[in-house]
């Protein structure tokens, strides 16, 4: 079916103002991705799952511009002993980065895959991000996956200790960047993986992640600072039989952002856990989109999505279980949820099960409300202010996100972090 004119008209503006790294063994890959995206087109409004989130300034042909935040504050996880991995602007950064040797990990920048005879992520660029194509169309991802300029290969055959760190910063105010990252976690093998940082003025980055046969992966990751960004970010999961996949996102600031996670569950036992929790404050865009599939026996997967919302700002949560003939024991759940601290902001939500064995237990929810007027009350006549009960009742509200955490140190950082971004907005 052809592409109706202007959606056509504007891919191939997009189309024209970028151009395909020089990428040898990934050039298959790359012409693969650019003809999905001429097939398919930059989304618009009209597309089912654009029909919550503007995606104008996602697709334009240049990005808009964003203030650099600066700040004094450190880091996001700089208390912790980690290999540290920094990209300013979407540009590998050697001087800040940490050397990319690890004890049961192999790490390779992605310009540098090409220059190796044998290597295990030729075999895996762009494939889960063209399996993730259907049935939910997504042209940022092979955008992405076309015209990556950076990125890095992690290669876990073992049990690291101490966490991979990916650190974006932001320098310019008109940057535009690009970043493609691949994980592949061996058999029985485990991993963390930190994600921090505002990135670029305009980010579109995805991950492409295979989990072998009983392995494990556990990701947290901090968007904010920088509150004029955009961001589109891709999670592509394949889990093998007895695999665990653990993911958890904060987001604070940001004019616009879309998250998406497609996670597909392909061994018998595996583990699937999907969370998130964000507060925002007036023009804050916050879109949550994620699509879980199983196909295999006796798999758990958890979606659990809070949002604290004031001052006109919006979130999004569409989320989507799919349960295969032949899945039987799934044990499916979803629930989103916003706080809503004014008259003026808003949640939209879409949530979805859709299932083809008939021994499941599948459960999606979704809800939305103000303070719990008792419990404030309660608070007060114990002497707590006013503005020191909200932000604890809103705390109770997001810890059913941050719980998902496994790591307590890390969980603490991120309360630590929204208690800071809320005595600053009193």
């Amino acid at each position: 079916m052809a592409l109706p004119q202007a959606k056509q008209t504007a891919t191939e503006e997009r189309l024209a103002a970028l151009t395909m790294p020089d990428a040898g063994c990934t050039r298959k890959a790359r012409e693969a991705a650019l003809a999905r995206v001429r097939e398919m087109g930059l989304p618009g409004r009209r597309d089912e799952y654009w029909k919550y989130t503007r995606p104008d300034t996602l697709v334009s042909t240049a990005a808009p511009e964003a203030a650099v935040f600066n700040a004094d504050e450190p880091s996001m996880f700089h208390e912790f002993d980690r290999l540290k991995i920094v990209f300013i602007d979407g540009v590998f950064s050697p001087e800040e980065s940490d050397d990319l040797e690890l004890e049961g990990v192999t790490i390779d920048r992605l310009e540098d895959i090409c220059c190796k005879d044998i290597h295990w992520a030729k075999e895996l660029y762009g494939v889960l991000e063209a399996n993730g194509q259907d049935p939910v169309q997504r042209p940022l991802a092979a955008l992405n996956t076309a015209f990556a300029s950076d990125g890095v290969a992690i290669h876990v055959t073992g049990k690291p200790t101490k966490p991979i760190s990916l650190n974006y910063r932001h320098a310019s105010e008109t940057s535009d960047a690009i970043l493609h990252h691949i994980v592949r976690v061996e058999t029985d093998a485990e991993v963390t993986i930190l994600e921090s940082g505002p990135a670029a003025s305009r980010f579109n980055k995805c991950m492409e992640i295979d989990i072998a046969d009983g392995g494990t992966l556990h990701h947290v990751r901090a968007q904010g600072r920088d509150h004029q960004r955009r961001a589109a970010t891709h999670m592509f999961t394949r889990m093998g039989q007895e695999s665990v996949y653990k993911s958890f996102t904060l987001t604070v600031n940001g004019v616009l952002t879309r998250n998406e996670q497609v996670v597909e569950l392909t061994g018998d036992d595996a583990v699937a856990h999907v969370a998130g929790a964000c507060v925002g404050d007036g023009d804050f865009h916050h879109d949550d989109t994620v699509f879980i599939t199983h196909d295999a026996v006796n798999c758990e997967s958890r979606q659990v999505f809070k949002k604290v919302l004031r001052n006109g700002a919006t979130g999004v949560f569409q989320g989507k279980i799919l349960v295969k003939e032949g899945a039987q024991k799934t044990d499916g759940y979803q629930i989103s949820q916003s706080l809503l601290l004014d008259d003026d902001s808003q949640f939209l939500a879409k949530p979805e099960l859709e299932i083809y064995a008939d021994d499941v237990a599948c459960s999606h929810g979704s809800t939305s409300g103000a303070i719990d007027e008792t419990a404030l009350f309660y608070l007060r006549s114990r002497g707590v202010p006013t503005d020191d009960a909200t932000d604890m009742l809103t705390l109770a509200f997001l810890a059913e996100a941050v719980e998902e955490i496994e790591d307590d140190g890390l969980a603490d950082v991120i309360v630590s972090r929204l208690q800071d971004w809320l005595a600053r907005r009193r």
